[in-house]
């Protein structure tokens, strides 16, 4: 029976990590997008501070309303809250006896309090995620509890179970955004063409993207394949009682976020998503990689001559004959044939939508039964290991623990039901208790548990739809363009690296290009504040083509944009652009700042206010945070990653040499 400690503390340090990119991201943008020239101000959000706790609870949970008590205005709230956030990650990056329960709460509770007043620019499903995976570390960490002679221990027999927790989560998330992309029923999913739009198409593509997008089309189809073949067969895994299986999935999730990551920048949710793949892993695994000692397997039975061997035998054949099945399984599904022609792989999907249909509405049940399944053996593993604790008080102590937290996970478990079956398969969400779903009804507002499905449809299909804005001081011209920092718009220039920082407007911008302005009203915000010169929402951009002054007239215009080729021949071929563009249409009318009908949208949307707001006296505090504020600016998210990751990293080094020449 393998422990959780090293794993455990190995998830934590991620956990950390991922905390860190987030609240170090979005510092950099709050006054450009939350400030009170911002694009969407945050104290329009705020609720009002609350009469009691009950009152708190009631509405709107988020510290954001408590920021008036401490005479801070709201936008400097949120800088304070960021920080703390930046400070506590990474002290607990750099020092593991910090990584304990009542530093993963203040985490929560501070990213909780900022998702809650984000609005559209913090509301995307790996913000759901590190809500419910954050909720879930507060039950991992350990909580260092001191009374007089009594102290909590730093591991526990539970941390299996609340280790479980954890990939319960990583299942449903692998296995809905695999399953979604067949239910939506989008025709480059099935015609396993997904790739071929996916590198151009994706929000903001590193230039590796470029690159992966002149492979073959047998390749990119391929691909495809292997896509399904990890999100939705190969979670199935993760339960197994074979090592080797959990460890084969572990490398095969891992493969999967790290090419992601090579040509796409999806921000922290890869390292999020990395971080709950460890939990496929134990310690015999990780020391064996350390190289302290040799993974053991012959624990128990397995110890014993004959049947040892028999069982390790019986591992041995089991584990293989699942590998042979999954590759059988994805030859015979995916219809992959040898063309000797041209030595390519041909695939094409070899079933039907109906029989998919069948096959997850049998599917979707099976994973219920294996969780149940899966969570019941961790509980009584753990009860048995409390069991043979020495002492009675010890014994007492490891089992009440155990049983404890053995009713949390079943809650936990229960109530991710209701989003997991809801966003799958609805006759297993109608078949649930209704318990559940008043469970997590109380909860949803809290994103304890949430449903997801990552590209679910494939957009920019025939193009990529990308907004460029433009002013001018004629209607004659000329129009110059507003360069973004990150995403596409002049054509010469090569797709940057960002990740893990998330540069929340350029990627609202690519949501934006999808639909039109009036399913986007943000949108007609930024426009304005461009209009009117709002110095914090140009620091937002690239490139400010008028900084004297703003320009009298702006318009927004749809483009599609497509990869250069690398073959000569090709109509998009260039040794010098890595885009060219199409116009589509215009997006928007040409706007001037006193045009009347944006006014009174403004108006309503109270983005302009005829009374003045209330002024907070200056304090220490706020002092403090504005005087950070105007020395750290709204600098680049990457850079300002780079230097808390280079600055933590020189820390650990300097800390280890120290305690040699010790």
């Amino acid at each position: 029976m393998s422990s959780y400690h090293l794993t455990r503390d190995l998830y934590l340090w991620a956990m950390s990590v991922v905390y860190l990119f987030a609240f170090a991201s979005l510092y950099v943008q709050i006054p450009g997008l939350y400030g009170e020239n911002g694009i969407l101000p945050v104290h329009l959000k705020v609720p009002k501070p609350p009469k009691d706790f009950n009152d708190f609870m009631q509405n709107h949970p988020t510290l954001m309303s408590l920021m008036p008590k401490l005479g801070l205005e709201p936008e400097t709230g949120m800088d304070l809250l960021c920080l703390i956030g930046i400070l506590f990650s990474f002290i607990m990056l750099i020092a593991k006896s910090f990584r304990e329960c009542v530093g993963f709460v203040i985490l929560w509770v501070l990213y909780f309090s900022l998702y809650q007043v984000g609005q559209t620019f913090l509301y995307f499903q790996w913000d759901s995620l590190i809500l419910e995976a954050g909720f879930l570390t507060i039950l991992i960490a350990p909580m260092n509890l001191k009374l007089g002679r009594f102290s909590c221990s730093y591991y526990h027999h539970h941390d299996s179970i609340t280790m479980w927790l954890v990939k319960w989560l990583l299942f449903r998330l692998m296995f809905a955004s695999g399953v979604v992309k067949l239910t939506s029923g989008c025709p480059t999913w099935w015609g396993l063409t997904a790739l071929l739009h996916h590198y151009e198409s994706q929000c903001i593509p590193t230039p590796l993207a470029w690159y992966a997008h002149q492979f073959p089309e047998w390749f990119q189809k391929l691909g495809v394949a292997i896509v399904f073949v990890i999100e939705i067969i190969v979670p199935f895994l993760f339960f197994v009682p074979f090592r080797s299986l959990r460890i084969f999935s572990f490398y095969a999730q891992m493969l999967l976020q790290v090419m992601i990551i090579l040509t796409g920048n999806y921000n922290f949710f890869n390292f999020l998503t990395m971080a709950l793949c460890i939990s496929l892993l134990d310690d015999d695994y990780l020391f064996s990689l350390k190289k302290r000692r040799k993974v053991t397997f012959r624990e128990g039975i397995d110890s014993i001559p004959v049947v040892g061997f028999l069982v390790r035998l019986f591992t041995k054949v089991t584990v293989l004959a699942v590998i042979i099945y999954i590759i059988y399984s994805t030859i015979k599904y995916f219809n992959l044939t040898l063309n000797k022609q041209n030595w390519q792989i041909e695939s094409k999907i070899g079933f039907t939508r109906k029989e998919f249909d069948n096959w997850l509405e049998k599917a979707v049940p099976v994973t219920i039964y294996v969780g149940i399944a899966s969570l019941g053996l961790e509980v009584l593993t753990a009860i048995y290991r409390s069991l043979r604790e020495r002492g009675l008080p010890k014994k007492f102590s490891a089992l009440l623990g155990t049983l404890l937290f053995s009713a949390l996970a079943g809650m936990m478990f229960g109530v991710s039901l209701v989003p997991y079956t809801s966003g799958l398969e609805v006759n297993a969400y109608r078949s649930l208790w209704p318990s559940l779903q008043t469970a997590f009804n109380k909860v949803d507002r809290l994103q304890l548990a949430s449903s997801y499905g990552l590209f679910r449809t494939m957009t920019g299909v025939g193009g990529r739809p990308e907004l460029v804005i433009e002013g001018s001081n004629s209607l004659q011209g000329p129009w110059h363009e507003y360069d973004f920092l990150y995403k596409p718009g002049n054509t010469s220039v090569m797709p940057p690296i960002v990740a893990p920082h998330q540069p929340r407007l350029d990627w609202q911008m690519w949501f934006a290009a999808l639909g039109n302005y009036q399913h986007n009203p943000w949108f007609i915000n930024l426009v304005y504040r461009l209009l009117t010169g709002q110095k914090e929402v140009i620091e937002l951009l690239e490139k400010n083509p008028f900084p004297n002054k703003p320009p009298i007239y702006m318009k927004a215009t749809l483009y599609k944009y497509h990869y250069t080729r690398y073959d000569r021949q090709h109509k998009w071929h260039s040794q010098v652009d890595w885009w060219v563009r199409e116009k589509e249409s215009d997006y928007i009318p040409i706007l001037t700042k006193d045009e009347p009908t944006m006014l009174q949208y403004l108006r309503h949307e109270k983005i302009i206010q005829d009374e003045p707001r209330r002024k907070f006296s200056a304090n220490l505090l706020s002092v403090g945070v504005k005087h950070i504020r105007s020395h750290v600016g709204q600098m680049d998210g990457f850079l300002f990653i780079g230097v808390l990751v280079i600055t933590s990293v020189l820390i650990t080094i300097l800390d280890r040499l120290s305690r040699g020449w010790r």
